[in-house]
This record gives structure tokens, sequence and C-alpha cells, in this order.
């Protein structure tokens, strides 16, 4: 085991010399793979990449602070709509994406604000409500977003070279998502991200310690609403034209299942749990090819597969993949000096703050 001797070490983003050497492997090996895969393959990590950012927003949110939500689709839609509205208008690329994260911050002081009079399962009603609101809105307003008949999205360009291509496009997504980490990283790292999650695990402690719990969860609930919104420009790119139904209650859902199924309190958590979700539908895809007809047709196959998954993580992992990365790790340093009761998963106690 690895101790910090130092308060530098402690500040590190990356403070050991594997985590270093991990981190620069991973990217070289992204930065290959767009070379070496097949178009339709680098689309697909593409997409898994926008997953990602994404879901660092949610975690932000659920997995930090402890706040509910079932209408992040909402905020990847008006990110979508509004760097798309903004790029037809001769904005360039980068002032759209920053547009949309603008755009979507402001949905959620709006949905924050009053959200914070609520928790728990009344708040997950409360921007499941919102989502619902914000489709229909979109829906109806077709002077501006097309209605339901949608919008066709521009192509990306920088400095004049479209980037709309396969590749290019890739290395955009992997630049905002390097980009994105990296500034969560270090504002959950910082007195902010502290008080995150203070409040998560209990909110009249942070207050005792002088942590303003309302003003927390408004920021909270604008930092992650912002990262989906510059997720959202980028799917919008994606797919290339966008309508309402995009961005529903499913899409939402999948995001809850990412920050869940990773590990709550981990952006580790939040990117294999992307990884996961978005590499679903290819082996879905690939079941149905294995399975009877009768079986492999039967409509909600991807729903009882994605249930499943879900059943799985409760019942076997609570910790997320990220929990049995942080055993397997703990296993491997310290091996073979290995004591099986140290590995073995603790219960779970109700926090001290009691209704």
């Amino acid at each position: 085991m690895s101790y910090h001797t130092t308060y530098a070490q402690a500040r590190a983003l990356l403070p050991t010399q594997s985590s270093r050497a991990g981190a620069a492997a991973t990217l070289a090996a992204l930065a290959i793979a767009p070379f070496l895969l097949p178009a339709f393959y680098t689309g697909e990590v593409t997409f898994i990449f926008i997953l990602c950012i994404a879901s660092l927003g949610l975690m932000v949110l659920t997995g930090y602070t402890g706040l509910v939500s079932l209408g992040q689709g909402a905020f990847l839609a008006i990110g979508a709509y509004v760097h798309t509205v903004v790029l037809t208008a001769g904005w360039p690329l980068a002032a759209g994406l920053l547009a949309a994260a603008a755009a979507a911050g402001a949905g959620g002081l709006v949905i924050g604000l009053p959200a914070i009079r609520v928790s728990r399962l009344h708040l997950a009603i409360v921007t499941l409500a919102f989502s619902i609101v914000a489709e229909h809105v979109l829906g109806r307003w077709k002077s501006v977003t097309g209605g339901h008949s949608g919008l066709a999205v521009p192509e990306p360009t920088l400095f004049g070279f479209s980037l709309a291509a396969p590749v290019p496009f890739y290395f955009l997504c992997l630049t905002v998502l390097v980009g994105v980490l990296a500034l969560l990283a270090n504002l959950l790292r910082s007195g902010t991200g502290r008080a995150f999650v203070g409040v998560r695990d209990s909110e009249a402690a942070a207050q005792a310690l002088g942590i303003h719990v309302a003003r927390t969860k408004v920021l909270a609930f604008v930092v992650s609403a912002a990262t989906c919104g510059a997720a959202g420009a980028l799917l919008a790119h994606q797919t290339q034209f966008i309508t309402p139904e995009s961005f529903g209650l499913a899409l939402s859902l999948q995001l809850v299942l990412m920050v869940f199924i990773g590990g709550l309190g981990s952006l580790r958590g939040a990117l294999l749990g992307a990884v996961l979700i978005g590499l679903l539908p290819t082996a879905i895809s690939i079941l149905k090819g294995w399975l009877p007809a009768r079986m492999g047709n039967q409509f909600g196959l991807e729903l009882m597969v994605y249930g499943g998954v879900l059943v799985l993580f409760v019942l076997q992992e609570p910790a997320g993949i990220d929990g049995r990365w942080r055993r397997l790790k703990r296993a491997a340093l310290e091996f073979p000096l290995l004591a099986r009761q140290g590995f073995t998963r603790q219960k779970a106690y109700m926090r001290s703050e009691r209704a």
C-alpha cells in the first residue's frame, strides 16, 4: 500500500507513478484506436465518450451530492437544441458548446431552486416532471425547435475544417471528455466538492459545519446540468438530427443506471458505468443472433437485459464496478498476504440522521 507523505501528494490528481502510467497508456490507446478500428466501431466509441460526459454530470449530482434526478435527459435536450440553433445562426463551434453548457446550467438553476425544498423520492418526481414538461415545450415550440418534425444539425467545423468525419469527431469528443473530467476532478477535490459530499452524508452535520446546504444543492444542479448540456451538444452532432423524443425518460433512466452500476461517488465509476451501458445495445444485438427467433424478436428484450444487469449489481455488487475494481486492486497490492475477512462486504447501517 502507498501512503501520502506530503500535502502535494494528497492534492495531486495522479499521485502515484502507476496511476500516471495508467492514464498515459489509456490516452495513448484511445489516440491510436480510431486509426485501427472500422468507421462503425469508431462511431460507437465516440457515442460512449458522449455518454461518459453525461454520466459524469449526473455523478456530481447523485453520486457526490446525494440528489436523485430522473430528468437529466431534459438538460441534454436543452444543450442539443441551443447548440443547434446558435450554430445555424453562424456561431463558431466552441462558442456553441459554451452556449449549450450555459443554457443547460441555467435550466439546472431554474429547477434547482424549487427542487431543494424536497428530497429523495419527491425530488426524483420533481425532476421527472421537469423532463416531461421540457419535452412538451420543445415539441410545441415549432418556430425554434421544429417541433416533433425535428431539427437538422449543422456540421461541426473548427477553423474552417469540417469535423463531421468519424475520426475528427472522435477526437473532438475525446478532447471534451478529458477536459470535463479534469475540471470535475479538480472541482470535487476543492472545498466545493467537499461540501457536496458533506451534504450527501448528512445535511444536519454539514449545516453545523457552516456549509450553506441550499446553495450547495443548487450549485450541484447547475454544474450537473451544464455538463449534461455539453454532452447534449455533442450528441446532436452524433445523431445529426434531433427530435424531442430522443431525450425522453429512457435516456434519463440510462444515465441513472450508469452512475449506479458504475459506483456512486466515483468519477471512474461514472466512466465505467457509461462504457458498460454504452456497450449493452451491441451486446444485445449479438445475443439476439444466438437466441431462437421467437425469443430474439420478443418485444422488451432490451428492458429485460437492463433490468437483469441492475438486479445483478444490486445483489452482488452494491458498490458498483468501481467498488469491485478497488477490491481487486487491493488484493493485487497485498498478494500473497491476503486476508479473506478483509474483503468481506460489510453491512450498511442507517445514518445518524433519523426522521
